[in-house]
């Protein structure tokens, strides 16, 4: 799954998608965690539910390191969602720093109040990556992940 699209995310055949320009500051990454929620409601992963939690927290994760790591003031970054009907969701986060590219990193030190992010996403995962943005600078950083959909709850 490192094919890119046009978009730097992997190959993907949306059956539905979510795009949202959001500002790169605190506020600007919990809106876009905040419409990631009611977008996966949306598509039928309630609230509370395993997929609907993941695609939150690797909304979470990418949009907080977009906005710590990628921001440059008066660029927004941009989170899609799209989940493919059967069974896999897209999460991709796009900000205009392209030389600063997350890597795996070694375990933080015990104590260590940040470098968790990519492995709470490395762990809800089936997979993720890093791509240039095609005709944007800098870069997408993408996760899919499994979405067996549930019965709604009544």
């Amino acid at each position: 799954m490192t094919t890119s699209t046009s978009t730097g995310a992997p190959a993907f055949t949306a059956a539905a998608s979510f795009t949202l320009r959001f500002s790169p500051t605190p506020r600007g990454a919990r809106l876009a965690r905040r419409l990631a929620s009611l977008q996966t409601d949306a598509w039928g992963w309630p609230y509370r539910t395993p997929v609907h939690d993941a695609v939150e927290l690797v909304v979470a994760e990418l949009a907080a390191n977009a906005v710590t790591h990628g921001r440059v003031p008066g660029r927004d970054a941009e989170l899609r969602l799209a989940h493919d009907g059967a069974g896999r969701v897209l999460v991709a986060v796009s900000d205009v720093r392209g030389e600063r590219r997350p890597v795996h990193a070694p375990e933080p030190r015990p104590l260590a109040e940040s470098g968790r992010g990519l492995a709470l996403v490395e762990a809800v995962a089936e997979t993720w990556g890093v791509a240039e943005r095609p005709g944007a600078p800098g870069k997408t950083v993408w996760a899919v992940l499994a979405a067996v959909r549930g019965p709604r709850p009544s």
